[in-house]
Formats: structure tokens, C-alpha cells, sequence
């Protein structure tokens, strides 16, 4: 776990445990199918078992860890089936809040999008993954939010946190991270010119390459 936790812990020991398990998770420290070994984990975070267990029990209701009896608690695996019908209902429902929030259009809209994409290019020509998936999911939800549906938003985020332990692979490769940053490019310059056609097109094709790279690494096993 990162050696710079004590600086930014949260009020609550559970909480901060909740957040250093989605951050291990998210960049894939903790990979899909790895054991949680609480013992070390409560030692190395100075946390009692109680903060850990009840972390893992929202993890798990988020599904992003599975408890095994007489086993113990795992990072959760998607097979290829629940990935494709996590990106697809995705798809059906970012369309919709992007269509929304190029229909309001709230000031500073592109700003902000083009001030985070500056962050995502730096963490991409720097491989870092940690930074690069941070950066990638405010660049995505500060264009959700805008649709002013905070509903949709909270199910987006949902279908986005079980699918968390696969974007750390998706990002570690060099040319996943170039086409992540062009896609990402173009998305701005709809959005620029309130194209939402444009738009929610290159969100689809941003969604179909991450399947397409993580379909390779699932294999077709189903």
C-alpha cells in the first residue's frame, strides 16, 4: 500500500481503509482474482480487523471484491460476458447523460474538460497509470455531471467501479494510453463545438477499443 497514506487519511479508519483498497484496486496493485490477506493488510495499514472487515463488506456490496467461505475475501473477477454487458449498458446510459449535458451546456464545460485532459497527456507521457486512471475517470464524470442527472450519474458510477481492477491493465500498455489520449482529444472538440453526435461517437468508439484490448486479455472463455 502507498507510503504516503498517514498525510491525506480520512477521518474514519474504515474510510480510509475503503479508499486504500479502491486505490490498490483501481491500479491494479491488487489484480482481479487476488487474495486480501487482512492480517497484513491491518498491520501494514495500523488498522484494526473491525475498520477492514467493514470496508470489505461495502467493497463487496460494490462488487468489487467476492468472500469465499473458508477462504477469505478476493478481488473480483468479470468474465468476459459481465465485462461486454457492463460496457453496454454503459453505453446506453452515458449516451443519454451526454446528450443531456450538450443539451444544457454549463459554462466552463470545455475548460474544465481541456485542463483535466492536460493531466491525463502528463500521466499518460509518464506511465503512470495511477495518476492516468484518476485523471481519466474526473475527465469522464465532469462530462456526465453536466447532464445534471444526478440518478444517472450515481449509476454510471456504479457500472464504473466494477470495472475498476480492469482499467489498471487497459492503461499499462503504451499504445492503449496514446489512443486513450486521441480519443479523448476528440471528445473535447465535440464538446467544443456542442457536436453531441460527435461526441457520444467517439465515447463508443473509446468504450469498443477498451472491450476489444480487454477481451484479450480475458480470453474467450465463455
Amino acid at each position: 500500500m502507498s507510503g504516503t497514506v498517514e498525510r491525506r487519511r480520512p477521518p474514519t479508519a474504515q474510510q480510509f481503509v475503503l479508499e486504500e483498497l479502491r486505490r490498490a484496486i483501481t491500479t491494479g496493485e491488487l489484480r482481479p482474482g487476488d487474495p486480501i490477506r487482512q492480517d497484513a493488510l491491518a498491520a501494514r495499514l495500523d488498522v484494526s480487523r473491525v475498520p477492514l472487515r467493514e470496508a470489505l463488506k461495502t467493497l463487496e456490496a460494490e462488487g468489487l471484491v467476492v468472500h469465499h467461505v473458508h477462504r477469505g475475501y478476493f478481488v473480483a473477477e468479470l468474465s468476459l460476458a459481465d465485462l461486454e454487458e457492463i460496457y453496454r449498458i454503459r453505453q446506453l446510459l452515458e449516451t443519454e447523460a451526454v446528450r443531456a449535458a450538450l443539451a444544457r451546456m454549463p459554462d466552463g464545460l470545455t475548460g474544465t474538460l481541456e485542463r483535466i485532459q492536460e493531466e491525463v497527456e502528463r500521466a499518460a507521457d509518464a506511465g503512470d497509470v495511477t495518476a492516468m486512471a484518476e485523471a481519466n475517470r474526473r475527465f469522464h464524470f465532469t462530462l456526465i455531471e453536466a447532464s445534471g442527472m444526478p440518478r444517472l450519474v450515481r449509476l454510471i458510477a456504479t457500472l464504473w467501479d466494477a470495472t475498476d481492477a480492469y482499467r489498471a491493465l487497459y492503461y499499462a500498455e503504451d499504445p492503449h494510453r496514446e489512443r486513450a489520449v486521441h480519443e479523448h482529444r476528440a471528445v473535447v472538440s465535440a464538446v467544443g463545438e456542442a457536436d453531441g453526435t460527435a461526441a457520444v461517437r467517439w465515447l463508443d468508439e473509446h468504450r469498443e477499443h477498451a472491450v476489444a484490448a480487454l477481451r484479450e486479455v480475458l480470453g474467450r472463455t465463455d
